[in-house]
């Protein structure tokens, strides 16, 4: 019976694969999302709410102004007015920042260094915000139960071999599926980000070159110290680097300063 469920859960799911194609903003790249659009914002908004309860907001005013004002020029040009967008300033070393669906933006406080300027912060500001505009938490999420079911399949086929042995092949294949497909598509998303963002900030009016200038900061942050690229579910900066200014053409046909 389990392996009969296992089955159909199976079919269904191909089902939903084949019904579930989508198309990325500006880049065109093919899309598997399962994930129905109102699901995914609801919880992107549980995440947000969660994550502002637990952190403490900053009290400079100016920046977190700033963190808003660059914020909504990004969200304009981005065209997406069914987001109700939000952008706060979260008081923590961390140097980062992210976009949860629906447009609810968190930017730490210690990212502002290297970010230094309006221009800087655009570049960051752009990238998370293309994660939610290309539905890229619906896609993760989507690939993930696709994977799940994959390894499912390989149990069940397995089923009258040691069970030890089950465990281990199962194992191995969850790294692989890790290493193999999860991971390179999350690169993917990260780069197709770098590339969303260099257009929305270009909109927006920032220089597109602000970009290529924080992740050479951000490179010379890191020191070298980083794991090879096809186990990070990040490109490498060196890579981000030569991608933007392969980009830096196509944005700069969105440029007028302001």
């Amino acid at each position: 019976m389990r392996s009969l469920r296992l089955v159909r859960a199976g079919l269904a799911l191909t089902l939903l694969v084949v019904a579930a194609c989508e198309t990325a903003p500006l880049t065109g790249r093919s899309q598997l999302i399962i994930v129905p659009e109102q699901q995914e914002l609801a919880m992107g908004l549980q995440a947000y709410q969660d994550v502002l309860k637990k952190s403490r907001l900053s009290r400079d005013a100016a920046a977190s102004e700033q963190v808003s004002r660059v914020g909504l020029r990004i969200a304009a040009a981005t065209g997406r007015t069914d987001y109700r967008w939000e952008f706060h300033l979260i008081e923590d070393k961390q140097v980062n920042a992210f976009c949860l669906p629906g447009g609810k933006v968190a930017v730490y406080t210690g990212i502002l260094p290297v970010t230094r300027d309006d221009a800087g912060l655009a570049a960051v500001l752009g990238h998370e915000v293309s994660h939610a505009i290309a539905r890229h938490g619906a896609e993760r999420m989507s690939q993930g139960l696709l994977v799940e079911t994959g390894l499912a399949a390989t149990q069940v086929a397995l089923a009258r071999n040691d069970p030890g042995m089950v465990r281990n092949v199962t194992a191995l294949l969850g790294a692989g599926a890790s290493v193999g497909l999860l991971l390179p598509w999350s690169r993917t998303q990260e780069s197709e980000a770098d590339h969303l963002g260099l257009i929305y900030m270009a909109k927006a009016g920032y220089p597109p070159s602000a970009a290529r200038d924080l992740w050479v900061r951000m490179k010379a942050m890191s020191g070298g110290q980083r794991q090879p690229e096809f186990l990070s579910t990040h490109p490498a900066p060196e890579t981000r680097i030569q991608q933007i200014e392969a980009w830096m053409p196509e944005a700069m046909r969105y440029y007028t300063p302001r």
